[in-house]
């Protein structure tokens, strides 16, 4: 038994030197508006996986919301960073920025159909169990995925990290996504947000979470951000580390 046992987790150890993260631009459309995604997935699974959603930052689609593409794939699920701006827009300041997330905070319509969009691309890819999916976002990518859940997108769950929690057109039925919300506790930019929010999960009996961190401004979860929580905008990696486990943990519930 003792020898068996010894091969057994010898197999197991050395099985994942046989797996390799795969990933893959996805070029599709919005009308005539061409967006580029980026699906990443680990080929050593053959079963069907879990599919995860990636929205992200104000910024725009790139590295950010592809790393965070590629830790979830890691994990073992299917992940699919969309795209809500367009094919090679970035912003290259905080004012474009401003303005290019502006439209869609302005225009939640938009902001869901691009979102949903996205979701049928995550459902397209190979292994992506459909009755297992979720959304992450980041930022503007938080809000984004708070519309998916209040519109009643046909998620098992939703996590917005430093999202905008404002909603112009509060969600008016329970959603079917749980909702896990992450907050800085000093984040000025969306904090103000959170009584209404609060108030709008209660009125529709949502499933939802919420945890604040202590000492977190907004963009908590972005190196780039930088170290200086006085701008507003600073990295913090305690909160950084215990967001994206409570996030892991969030998964395992929902996709039980």
């Amino acid at each position: 038994m003792k020898r068996f046992a010894a091969l057994a987790a010898a197999v197991l150890l050395a099985a994942p030197a046989f797996a390799r993260l795969r990933t893959k631009v996805v070029d599709y459309k919005d009308g005539d508006v061409v967006l580029e995604g980026y699906a990443a997935w680990d080929d050593g699974f053959t079963d069907k996986r879990p599919g995860i959603l990636v929205a992200h930052e104000w910024w725009g689609h790139g590295p950010y919301a592809r790393k965070r593409a590629e830790m979830l794939a890691k994990l073992g699920y299917t992940a699919f960073a969309l795209d809500m701006y367009g094919k090679g827009v970035y912003a290259k300041d905080h004012e474009e920025a401003g303005k290019l997330s502006g439209a869609f905070f302005a225009d939640r319509n938009a902001m869901r159909r691009r979102a949903m969009l996205g979701l049928a691309e995550l459902k397209k890819l190979p292994y992506v169990d459909e009755s297992k999916l979720a959304a992450i976002g980041y930022c503007f990518g938080g809000t984004t995925v708070l519309e998916l859940a209040r519109m009643g997108a046909d998620l098992k769950g939703v996590v917005s990290f430093h999202g905008n929690l404002a909603a112009p057109t509060p969600a008016t039925e329970t959603p079917k996504a749980k909702i896990a919300v992450f907050q800085g506790g000093d984040d000025q930019m969306t904090l103000p947000g959170l009584p209404g929010f609060e108030d709008e999960m209660r009125k529709v009996k949502a499933d939802w979470e919420l945890t604040i961190y202590g000492g977190a401004v907004h963009s908590f979860t972005v190196e780039e951000a930088g170290s200086d929580p006085s701008t507003g905008m600073a990295y913090n990696k305690e909160a950084d580390e215990r967001s994206w486990q409570a996030m892991r943990d969030f998964f395992a519930e929902i996709f039980r």
